[in-house]
């Protein structure tokens, strides 16, 4: 499970779907929020999108892997029946997810969760960065900037953290952690198979 987190206006999410697009043995984890959806979003691609109680309803079910209020104002959350049936099939799962959320998962599964942190080249590229995207109020924009800097002092939490200064070298960044953990010994779950093979005669 590889977390990525970031700031508001981070990359994360561009970064999440692009190494989904060029490594076919991922995919990603779409959350749940209560929050509304934004002009170009899908349901069930980008969130899914529910209403609070049965937001709630999930979480007393047991149907969330984890869960955290963000902004003091909506809900987001991971359903767990989808991460689950991916990582039965062999694929490596991406997580879009806050400090909250990989917290959660590194609690729940220590060995099997890999964290990623990106932080923007500056304070006022994040800023520019959060208007360009014309998809939230001024409002809105002020309470993700007055969040950014709570969450940027949660980089200590991550195994890894990369300054976000350009697209293309923080996909291959992503990649070669990805890559890399991939070749743990831990993670070769046929390895001792093989190493039985490597003899005279071994099949």
């Amino acid at each position: 499970m590889l977390v990525l987190a970031s700031p508001p206006g981070g990359g994360k999410t561009t970064i999440s779907r692009e190494i989904m697009r060029l490594d076919p043995a991922t995919t990603i984890s779409v959350s749940a929020t209560t929050r509304a959806k934004r002009p170009g979003e899908v349901e069930g691609q980008h969130y899914y999108f529910v209403d609070r109680p049965e937001f709630e309803k999930m979480i007393e079910a047991g149907d969330m892997l984890e869960h955290a209020m963000v902004y003091n104002q909506h809900l987001y959350g991971t359903p767990r029946a989808p991460v689950e049936k991916a990582l039965e099939e062999g694929r490596d799962v991406l997580f879009d997810i806050d400090w909250q959320g990989n917290r959660k998962l590194a609690e729940m599964a220590p060995d099997d969760v890999v964290s990623v942190f990106l932080l923007p080249p500056s304070w006022d590229e994040l800023a520019h960065r959060l208007h360009n995207r014309a998809q939230d109020s001024e409002e809105e924009i002020e309470r993700r900037l007055g969040k950014a800097q709570d969450e940027i002092a949660h980089y200590k939490e991550f195994d890894y953290v990369i300054v976000n200064n350009d697209l293309q070298d923080s996909i291959a960044a992503v990649r070669a952690i990805l890559e890399a953990e991939r070749q743990k010994r831990r993670r070769l779950t046929d390895l001792d198979g093989f190493i039985a093979t490597l003899k005279p005669g071994g099949q």
